[in-house]
This record gives C-alpha cells, sequence and structure tokens, in this order.
C-alpha cells in the first residue's frame, strides 16, 4: 500500500441461495460476523453480529435477512463499517452459518449458495461453496487491522458445528 491508501474502509458481505424445492422445508442460511480484540486476535469473539443483532457501536449491521431465499438478486446483505471500528478490533471473521431447524443441511444440500464480499464496486471475494460441500458453516474470510489500515484475507474453511457453536470457535485458527 502507498502512503495515501487507508485501506479497506467499508464492505459489503452478500449471500444468496435458492429456495427449496416445493413440499421440502425452506433452507435458511445467516451471515455472522465475529470481532476479535487486538490484544487476543486469536481467542474468544468480544461480539457476534448475525440476524438478530447489530454491533454496539452501530459499525457493523445486517442490511437484509431471508429465513427462505425467496429475495430478488442477494438474499442476505451485511455492511461492515471497518473505518468507524474501535481501534482495540484488530481482526473481524465472516462466515455462513445454515440453520439446522427443521431440517439437517449441508452446503450439498443447498440450492445455489453464493456470496460475495465487496468494497464498493471492488470484488474482494466470491464463491459457491464447492469446497465445503459437506460442512454446515463455513468462515469465508477476515479482515485485519494493521498500520496502513484495513487489509482482507480470503479463504473458505468448512465447519461442522451447530451455528452457536460455529460463532464461538469461528476464529480459531485451524491446522488444516
Amino acid at each position: 500500500m502507498n502512503g495515501l491508501n487507508k485501506g479497506i474502509r467499508k464492505v459489503e458481505m452478500a449471500l444468496k441461495w435458492d429456495p427449496s424445492p416445493a413440499g421440502q422445508p425452506p433452507t435458511d442460511l445467516d451471515i455472522v460476523a465475529a470481532t476479535y480484540l487486538a490484544s487476543d486476535p486469536q481467542g474468544a469473539p468480544v461480539y457476534v453480529v448475525h440476524f438478530d443483532s447489530r454491533s454496539p457501536d452501530g459499525t457493523i449491521y445486517l442490511n437484509r435477512d431471508s429465513k427462505d431465499g425467496k429475495g430478488f438478486g442477494w438474499d442476505e446483505v451485511m455492511t461492515l463499517e471497518l473505518d468507524r471500528l474501535d481501534a482495540r478490533y484488530a481482526r473481524v471473521v465472516v462466515g455462513v452459518v445454515i440453520q439446522q431447524q427443521p431440517a439437517h443441511r449441508t452446503f450439498v444440500s443447498v440450492l445455489n449458495p453464493a456470496f460475495r464480499i465487496r468494497e464498493g464496486y471492488n470484488v474482494l471475494d466470491e464463491d459457491d461453496f464447492g469446497s465445503v460441500l459437506g460442512s454446515t458453516a463455513a468462515t469465508v474470510g477476515e479482515f485485519m487491522r494493521e498500520t496502513s489500515g484495513w487489509s482482507f484475507h480470503s479463504g473458505v474453511q468448512g465447519f461442522e458445528d451447530d451455528p452457536a457453536t460455529f460463532t464461538q470457535i469461528m476464529g480459531q485458527v485451524r491446522q488444516s
């Protein structure tokens, strides 16, 4: 980065999937974002933002929520205003979890899932979860605070945990 670049400032995480076939229970995917302290970037999240919450300071919030994938275009959208996030936070991990009620589901049973992370018109990452088809949740990337601003590190990593457990362990360093 050059001296004029402030790093990533405000990003949008978008998620979409097709509705379940007629007669099948609805499929519900959710975007989640977890924040970590600079003093413990690999520890427990300070807070997690998801469908019924927002960050305490209003810098991370869900713009659109879907319980069945019947939206037009992107079914769920979350905004992360990293440039406004308090300096004590050095890491934000973003992920997707499949709700397990009323039926157990993995990404292989979700019709056409996809996500996109972008800053303005600049797409930072997009994927279809093809590398984690047997997973019930996945992290899709992380934002790290550096001296020159926020940077993005992409990477889809699958988990086989229930939603509550996933949100507590999604930021842990995992051995491949």
